[in-house]
């Protein structure tokens, strides 16, 4: 079945969405990605929510523009299905437990745009079941490394960065820290907010790391938590930001050189193995050169699975399964008590007629590639 998957990450820089065709063989999932695109991130909807109204008024704004970009994808290739992962808005963390998360982008305006069945509110089974809702892309990461040679460790960096650990010893995720949230924090503030992030590495790669901040920094009481964790920009945020730099003097590349230097050194410290990179971060060539000193570092694109995608894939992938009737999270690595079903889905145009429920758990994922062949066609291939 051709599923459209959608996602606004941490971030809040693009709408992510991806074209996937998805079908069972066996206990093996097999993906063929079609078209993976990002839409820019409606600037009116940037302001964080301050009352009831405002809560309404995002969620109706969000939903709108998912609907806008599924529509547009519709059109272009067809489709069975919508899986939306939404925008995080907060994830409520005490103590190291999940005690809720809240992702906006009504899923009733993707239905009447697209007339498909949506499938959203993917996080919030896992977190009453008592995990942390997140990294969900584990779910991906477990079945598409389960045959990887070695141990492996599935790294996407966002806004916050996460990693799944892939070995025969079994599965562990969880988020690492901020990937991109500080640098993009200290960007906004030091541009007046004509900027929200550091391009290309432009400041950080001109700037030098302050040792007495990177101390501050690396300090932080949640890289010393055992896993399964998550965090979010509710923690690194401007505030935060405002908190570790207090007393000290630096230049603007100076501070962003120091961000950088900590996003690669807390993500390096949790990997193993061969490290397979994607999301956002990996386009910051500051970063990935820091990371590289550190780990074996690869990108998803080796491998079949284009990074700037993986997420909007991801969505699509937890959207087939749940269609399925088949559990969409890995308990080992969000901590939930055990595998469940994910999310809630809006009927479209016509009767919701959901496919007999698959009874055998999938263990594996297979990754083709479409080719544009000369007869004119689109092909598949392993």
């Amino acid at each position: 079945m051709r599923v459209i998957g959608l996602i606004s990450g941490t971030s809040m820089d693009a709408i992510d969405v991806a074209v996937v065709d998805l079908s069972l063989d066996g206990r093996t999932v097999v993906l063929t990605p079609v078209e993976h695109a990002e839409r820019p991130f409606p600037e009116d909807l940037r302001r964080p929510p301050t009352s009831a109204a405002d809560l309404c008024v995002l969620d109706t704004g969000l939903g709108r523009a998912f609907a806008e970009v599924a529509a547009e994808y519709q059109a272009r290739h067809g489709g069975d299905l919508v899986s939306s992962l939404g925008q995080t808005v907060h994830h409520w963390v005490e103590d190291g437990r999940c005690l809720g998360t809240l992702q906006l982008g009504q899923p009733a305006w993707i239905a009447e745009a697209t007339g498909l069945p949506v499938v959203a509110d993917l996080r919030v089974r896992d977190v009453a079941a008592g995990g942390h809702g997140a990294p969900l892309a584990s779910t991906l990461d477990a079945l598409w490394l389960a045959g990887f040679d070695g141990p492996a460790t599935a790294l996407n960096i966002g806004g916050i960065a996460n990693v799944t650990k892939v070995s025969p010893e079994g599965v562990v995720a969880y988020d690492t820290g901020p990937g991109n949230a500080l640098m993009d924090a200290a960007m906004t503030v030091l541009s007046g907010g004509l900027r929200n992030q550091d391009t290309d590495g432009e400041f950080a790669g001109r700037g030098h790391v302050h040792t007495e901040l990177l101390d501050r920094l690396l300090a932080d009481p949640y890289y010393a938590l055992p896993a399964p964790k998550s965090t979010g920009k509710e923690h690194f945020d401007r505030a935060y930001l405002d908190r570790v730099t207090e007393g000290l003097t630096m230049p603007a590349e100076d501070l962003l050189a120091t961000l950088t230097e900590l996003t690669a050194r807390t993500i390096a410290a949790e990997c193993e193995g061969t490290v397979i990179g994607s999301g956002g971060g990996m386009r910051n060539p500051v970063l990935v050169e820091s990371l590289g000193r550190h780990v074996d570092l690869r990108t998803s694109d080796e491998l079949g699975l284009p990074a700037d995608g993986k997420e909007a894939y991801l969505a699509a992938l937890l959207g087939f399964l749940t269609w399925h009737g088949l559990p969409a999270n890995v308990p080992s690595a969000t901590g939930a008590a055990g595998p469940r079903p994910l999310g809630s889905i809006t009927p479209g145009r016509y009767p919701l007629r959901l496919p007999e429920p698959v009874i055998t758990a999938v263990t594996g994922l297979t990754i083709r590639r479409r080719e544009r062949q000369s007869d004119g066609g689109d092909h598949a291939r392993t």
